[in-house]
């Protein structure tokens, strides 16, 4: 057997015999990629819960209440960056080419299957359950498959004839939960929201958690086949967002642990994992997930801790951008578009950006089909002239076109803990708010003082951003102080996250990095690299890889070890992730 066979046989044989009993977890906001470090892809699912509720009014979302009106002075911002963004990038309205306008609406007028397909209204999700499965059954189809549904009129009928027969669902996860009728009893729930967890007055952390673990146990079953009786011959590779404080990882551990009963398991960042999954050493990861925006350097595979920065915006600002630019221009339908009240409309809402939005000079049309879901109907169509939908996009760059009006971050009340993920304790003075007391979330357990009160950051000050994208990554890259690793850097950015594979974004990243750097740098080439994985499941990729390469298991924690010991603080086992690692892991890498 030749040595070349070897080298290409090798990877996958040892993803597959290895991998095997390695589940891979990689979080977020709006979804969770999950699956056996042996496969390929993972399943990409949306991050939610609907549950039955008899209460009477009910919240269509648990945490509505949170969101707030968008201020005059925000109002003043969007416009003036949208002008900014008008003027500098496009060509005036009233310049417009016929020709040209023609050209770009064939895009998405031709008969492309998938763009036909894209066009297709969502269909509501049948909330009760099957007359021959138990209680337990639940949804089991994946995002590709198509839920089963009622008509209006005879799901009506259906519940006046056969009420006592025929019994709600207890709860509904993933896609289907966002498709749920907002008539229906049942309330959304995001136990992650801002790339954190969605804990407040109104979704307490131990709703939180039971959200995640019913969430991740329906899964396990339902996508893995993996039984709860025989977890313990799995372990879990938890690849975590840079956003998540130490207190969050402690609790997340606790749960894949405790209650989910894996055997063992291991965080690795979510940044570190990234730029292993593309096979590099050395980056500058730009995190552009649904909503928000994390940055970290990795230096021969380590994180530079001083690096971090969040931007708290994502995708689906983007989308509610599209929403905006349409009213602004009073393109959009006259319906009830809500992408607070009713999920669906966010997920036609992010269906348009992915097929229509996209970077690109000069003036960016298309014709399309807008749909209105309205209770007991079935969804209208609406053919509808889209406009500027090179505009949202750019919010990215100017983010105060994104008001995060809708999801803002949730309260940080009780996550100041011992240490960071990635920095060491910060040595910061808090103020506390006189009438906000110890006890302000019952299930808060371990005294931590609530140091402030909704929706102030200040636990997180050196990490919160407001600032573009261009200038956030030239920001991060010049924090390393040093020019040798300042030039790699720049000449190696690496996008991921959904919002990396919009067209245009590279070569906009590039040019308006280039500019922001300052002119007494001596830097003069900026690239971004190619994603070698899709760039939604590359740190999800390297995650795998990491969880299967890491044969040492130092970093690992064993479920008695957690559950009788802990990690205390000061202690030889107190976890800290692997800035540095093995070097056979970048000895493959390397090969």
């Amino acid at each position: 057997m030749s040595q070349d066979y070897l080298k290409s046989a090798l990877p996958s044989q040892i993803m597959s015999e290895r991998g095997s009993n390695l589940v891979v977890i990689n979080p977020g906001s709006a979804n969770i990629r999950i699956g056996l470090a042996s496969q390929d892809a993972p399943f990409n699912i949306p991050h939610c819960i609907a549950r039955h509720t008899k209460q009477v009014p009910k919240r269509n979302v648990i945490d509505q209440m949170l969101n707030s009106q968008v201020t005059t002075a925000q109002h003043m911002d969007r416009e003036k960056a949208y002008d900014v963004v008008m003027q500098v990038y496009f060509f005036l309205i009233n310049a417009i080419n016929f020709n040209v306008l023609n050209v770009q609406m064939g895009r998405v007028d031709g008969l492309n299957p998938h763009i036909i397909r894209k066009d297709l209204p969502f269909t509501w999700t049948n909330v009760y359950e099957e007359a021959t499965n138990s209680s337990v059954s639940l949804e089991t189809s994946s995002k590709d498959e198509t839920g089963e549904s009622l008509d209006p009129k005879e799901g009506t009928d259906s519940k006046e004839l056969n009420a006592s027969e025929r019994k709600f669902k207890e709860f509904i996860c993933g896609e289907e939960a966002l498709r749920i009728s907002p008539n229906e009893p049942y309330y959304l729930c995001r136990p992650i929201r801002r790339g954190h967890l969605n804990i407040s007055q109104h979704y307490s952390m131990q709703q939180v958690l039971d959200d995640l673990r019913t969430i991740w146990d329906w899964i396990l079953i339902e996508k893995l086949h993996i039984p709860r009786n025989e977890r313990n011959m799995y372990s879990a590779v938890l690849v975590m967002p840079e956003t998540f404080d130490n207190r969050e990882i402690k609790e997340i551990l606790s749960l894949v642990l405790q209650e989910l009963c894996f055997g063992s398991a291991v965080v690795h960042q979510e940044g570190l994992a990234a730029v292993f999954g593309n096979g590099l050493s050395t980056a500058c990861v730009v995190n552009i997930g649904a909503q928000v925006t994390s940055l970290i350097c990795i230096e021969d595979g380590g994180a530079l801790p001083s690096t971090g920065k969040t931007l708290p915006f994502g995708g689906e600002d983007i989308s509610r951008g599209l929403l905006w630019t349409q009213r602004h221009h009073q393109t959009w339908p006259q319906i009830r578009t809500d992408v607070l009240t009713k999920p669906i409309d966010l997920l036609m809402l992010n269906q348009l950006k992915e097929t229509y939005c996209e970077i690109k000079d000069g003036e960016l049309d298309a014709v399309a089909l807008v749909h209105s879901y309205e209770d007991k109907v079935s969804p209208g169509s609406h053919k509808t002239r889209l406009t500027a939908l090179n505009v949202p996009p750019m919010g990215l760059f100017y983010p105060t076109l994104l008001v995060p009006d809708v999801y803002p971050p949730p309260p940080r009340t009780w996550f100041h803990d011992y240490e960071d993920m990635l920095e060491d304790t910060w040595h910061i003075d808090f103020s506390r708010r006189s009438d906000m007391s110890d006890t302000f979330y019952p299930n808060v357990n371990g005294g931590l003082p609530m140091w402030e009160s909704y929706p102030v950051f200040s636990t997180k000050p050196k990490k919160e951003e407001k600032v573009g994208l261009a200038e956030a990554i030239t920001n991060c890259i010049l924090s390393t102080g040093r020019i040798d690793i300042q030039r790699k850097l720049f000449c190696s950015i690496q996008l991921i996250g959904g919002v990396a594979l919009t067209n245009g974004l590279v070569a906009a990243v590039e040019e308006r990095v280039l500019h922001a750097i300052p002119p007494n740098e001596a830097i003069d080439t900026v690239e971004v690299l190619q994603s070698r994985t899709n760039p939604t499941s590359v740190s999800w990729k390297g995650g795998a890889i990491l969880g299967v390469l890491d044969i040492g298991r130092d970093a690992w924690i064993n479920r008695e070890d957690w559950i009788h010991n802990g990690i205390h603080v000061g202690s030889n086992k107190k976890y800290k992730d692997s800035y540095y690692l093995q070097a056979q892991a970048m000895c493959y890498m390397n090969s």
